[in-house]
């Protein structure tokens, strides 16, 4: 029997689908006498009081049902893909993705590159808008779906073809200017790649996105990532102090530029690149409420921010607490800076700072988000680990308690003799573990470092 519709893996008890005697195993086929492509058709079509259903059950039966329930009540059921349908996978090969500099011999679902504007909306993903249709742009404005985050890159129609190595990715930018003129929420990322769209072509890219304002809400800047696994492709050369003085130096201008006419700073660069400047991280203001947090950008000034209202909480005591922590490079000195104001304020917790360097990738990669098991073990098995190690939630998959390269944290604790802290990215939990409070437990339900097509 050929099966219809989008199959339910599970019906939520108390439901209006557990009512309707809805089973895992049937399908929905249609919504109002319309057939579902995914799970936003779904969604937006049972926003209504009253809704007609196509259900198919497991064995065949077709049931036509009719509903009355509030507005936005949900009907309850989980289905067999988040989505509804396949994730659209990516149609570029750019000069810059990471993806292409993995090592082999990893699992299989790293080496997916998706590009699928569902994404976006449902786990914050930036997509290059090439595969995108126009039923899928007018579907977004049809159903007011907010934020689209884009990765532009360029606003040069050709350099944007080559980066992208797309024949269609100059022509896919008149789909912002759609989106604008239809008030869709945007942000936009850059990933600048030396001699390519830095310098005069980065001036370019902001002056043309400022025409976007208020709708689009950011733009972030953040430099290529550049693993040891480069071989046959394009050739990319790091940026240097002198490269990210005059990035900054170009985004600040700007940001004063926006911020007189608009209001809003707009245009941030990535931590990565006031570290390679040897620079002050920006005054929380200028962040603009952090909105590009999950591109590196104000991470490090949020952490510093949090950790010293959460230390303030706190009167001095004499509390023995020994621990360990274990960072990547990029965040280390900032981590060190703040167990230097937790052991000052308390003299007996003694805290050591380990910089992880990462030989799995390369030691061009300095974010913590890409350690792997190998290189803790490796790197920590001959140390004084104290009575923990605290590890930041981002360097495992996410929603488990697996490292990139597929060790578990089981084996890590086995391997070094040590209890693991899992520390949510919160100044809060930072503080609390290295105290020893016992509130800072790890929560397994959180969103994790995971390789995303940029």
């Amino acid at each position: 029997m050929k099966r219809k519709g989008h199959i339910i893996k599970e019906v939520k008890k108390d439901s209006i689908a557990e009512q309707l005697e809805l089973e895992a195993g049937d399908s929905i086929i249609a919504v109002n006498n319309q057939e579902i492509e995914d799970i936003f058709d779904f969604e937006y079509l049972m926003n209504d009081e009253y809704v007609e259903l196509l259900v198919q059950k497991a064995n065949g039966e077709e049931w036509e049902l009719e509903i009355e329930k509030d507005y936005d009540e949900e009907l309850g059921v989980v289905f067999e893909s988040s989505l509804m349908s396949e994730y659209k996978s990516c149609t570029n090969k750019c000069m810059f993705c990471f993806i292409d500099q993995m090592p082999p011999g990893m699992r299989e679902t790293l080496y997916f590159k998706d590009d699928d504007s569902r994404l976006s909306f449902l786990q914050g993903n930036y997509i290059t808008l090439t595969n995108m249709r126009d039923k899928d742009i007018e579907r977004i404005i049809k159903y007011k779906l907010a934020p689209i985050n884009i990765s532009v890159h360029t606003t040069n129609p050709e350099l944007r073809k080559k980066m992208l190595h797309n024949r269609f990715a100059g022509e896919s930018l008149q789909k912002i200017q759609r989106l604008f003129e239809a008030g869709i929420e945007m942000n936009g990322q850059i990933v600048l790649c030396k001699g390519e769209n830095d310098g005069e072509e980065l001036e370019r890219t902001i002056r043309d996105l400022e025409a976007y304002i208020p709708h689009m809400k950011s733009l972030s800047v953040v430099p290529v990532g550049l693993t040891k696994f480069r071989d046959g492709l394009y050739p990319l050369e790091p940026f240097n102090k002198e490269d990210a003085e005059k990035t900054i130096d170009i985004i600040e201008r700007w940001q004063e530029k926006i911020y007189q006419t608009h209001g809003i700073h707009f245009i941030q660069a990535s931590d990565e690149f006031y570290i390679l400047a040897e620079r002050e991280l920006p005054e929380e203001s200028r962040y603009d409420g952090y909105i590009q947090l999950e591109n590196g950008v104000g991470m490090i000034r949020l952490l510093l921010e949090e950790c010293k209202c959460a230390l303030d909480q706190y009167e001095s005591d004499d509390r023995v607490v020994s621990v360990s922590v274990a960072t990547g490079k990029l965040a280390a000195p900032y981590i060190e800076q703040i167990a230097g104001w937790v052991m000052e304020k308390f003299p007996n917790v003694t805290i050591h700072v380990y910089t992880i360097i990462n030989y799995f990738f390369g030691e061009k990669i300095t974010v913590s988000g890409l350690i792997t098991g190998q290189d803790l073990i490796g790197q920590l098995k001959e140390v004084p680990l104290g009575e923990r190690l605290l590890i930041p939630i981002n360097m495992l998959r996410s929603g488990e308690h697996v490292f990139l390269d597929d060790i578990t944290t089981d084996e890590v604790e086995s391997t070094l003799q040590v209890p693991l802290n899992i520390v949510k990215s919160s100044g809060q939990y930072l503080i609390d573990a290295l105290l020893g409070i016992e509130d800072a437990k790890e929560d397994t339900n959180y969103t994790a470092y995971e390789l995303k097509e940029i």
